[in-house]
């Protein structure tokens, strides 16, 4: 990559432009996927003439995906999904190095984070790449005129995919968006093997304390959550499980786990994480109940999962006791810790998900956009599934490039499942 200093972009720190090539180059080495793909849009030019914005974690694995799209001919801008996800290095490394918009700076004020948002939509985009639906709505809210330009986009989280549903029941969405969120490369991989690994790395990085022994209060049982609860178990803490759907909850307990209402569990928790996409899951009053010492951590998108305004009003007093930890004084003498402010954890306070397996879901992303730029009719404003070709491809490059070898179906064996006259 190749300095280009004449980039728009507002990033805490061009000098560190060369340490994030280094890491976006590491981080390829785990994405062979993103490569093929790459390679594949440098020849065929897919998206020459059409601009792209994305509203991602600024992260070395974001960095491999915009590479990808600028080969493919796209004009790529980029800003953060969360004030305190972004890694400063990458930023100026896309920058400096490929020439790529970002709008991006950790830890961000609240209303810088809008003003980059209205940067990257400045952009006027023919597609839109989004990680928790900011963008999208920011555009439904006060950008309409872009609306009409607006061919299509994705969506990276279940949080963005519930609110997109609600869009669409409502009859407001204005364009059709691809839930890469529920593609089986995405959600089986990502959401339990990524945020599983992560979650626990943000905890340990953040408080340096042992699992072993504690007991962990995973809050949903998403995939999630049951990505979580399988790693947190592996580490030696004692897991409970609280749920409101009855299918997860007794799948929590057939997995081994203990199931219980939040209010019990708040009363026994050394560690309380939140993986569910609600808000206040963490409430007051179990808030009230914990023990001294309660670490709280959330791994939602959004940080509303944890109840911080009881929190705060709660508390006689609050100071920094780490990076990424900040504890609160309660007026009865117990000090209740919370990590990342609330946000993020995996991304706050450590790099989120492995490489390798956001090397299948920033495919998903690349490949959907691709097929939303040649589908013939126009998909109507609504959410799509990912098409299952597109799945199974992902698939089938990830285990091409591991070494991996599988069967495949006989012509017997498809007429078989293909027919019925055959029994007993």
């Amino acid at each position: 990559m190749t300095s280009d200093t004449s980039t728009p972009a507002d990033i805490a720190d061009p000098r560190l432009a060369d340490l994030g090539s280094l890491r976006i180059e590491w981080a390829a080495r785990e994405m062979p996927v993103i490569g093929q793909i790459r390679e594949r849009f440098s020849r065929e030019r897919p998206f020459e003439g059409h601009r792209i914005a994305a509203c991602l974690h600024v992260t070395t694995e974001t960095a491999n995906l915009m590479l990808a799209f600028k080969a493919g001919g796209a004009e790529v801008t980029l800003c953060a999904s969360n004030p305190l996800s972004t890694q400063d290095d990458v930023a100026a490394a896309l920058v400096e190095r490929a020439g790529i918009p970002v709008f991006a700076i950790k830890g961000e004020e609240d209303a810088t984070y809008y003003q980059h948002l209205n940067a990257v939509i400045d952009s006027k985009p023919h597609f839109t790449i989004d990680d928790g639906m900011d963008l999208v709505a920011l555009l439904h809210k006060e950008r309409r005129d872009l609306l009409p330009g607006v061919i299509g986009g994705s969506e990276e989280t279940t949080t963005g995919i519930i609110r997109l549903r609600a869009m669409a029941e409502q009859g407001v969405l204005s364009f059709p968006i691809v839930a890469v969120n529920d593609a089986k490369t995405k959600h089986f991989f990502d959401n339990r093997y990524g945020t599983g690994q992560s979650t626990l790395d943000g905890i340990i990085r953040a408080t340096n304390v042992l699992l072993a022994g504690k007991a962990m209060v995973i809050a949903g049982y998403g995939w999630c959550g049951r990505g979580l609860a399988q790693r947190a178990r592996g580490m030696g803490a004692q897991v409970i499980v609280t749920e409101v759907d009855p299918v997860r909850a007794l799948e929590a307990l057939m997995d081994g786990f203990q199931v219980m209402p939040m209010m019990e569990a708040a009363e026994q928790g050394d560690i309380f994480v939140t993986l569910t996409g609600d808000v206040n899951v963490v409430h007051r009053d179990a808030i009230m109940a914990m023990k001294d010492g309660a670490i709280l951590a959330n791994s939602g998108h959004f940080n509303n999962e944890i109840d911080v305004d009881a929190l705060e009003e709660l508390s006689e007093s609050k100071s920094g006791v780490r990076d990424y930890v900040e504890g609160y004084q309660m007026s009865d003498g117990r000090t209740l810790f919370l990590l990342a402010e609330g946000r993020l954890v995996n991304l706050s306070a450590a790099e989120g998900h492995p490489a390798s397996v956001m090397d299948m879901s920033f495919a998903n992303h690349a490949l959907a956009a691709e097929y939303l730029l040649t589908a013939d009719p126009v998909p109507e404003p609504q959410v799509l599934d990912v098409q299952e070709k597109i799945d199974d491809e992902i698939a089938q490059m990830k285990l091409d490039a591991m070494g991996i070898r599988i069967d495949t179906l006989s012509d017997e064996q498809r007429t078989y499942l293909s027919s019925w006259e055959s029994g007993t």
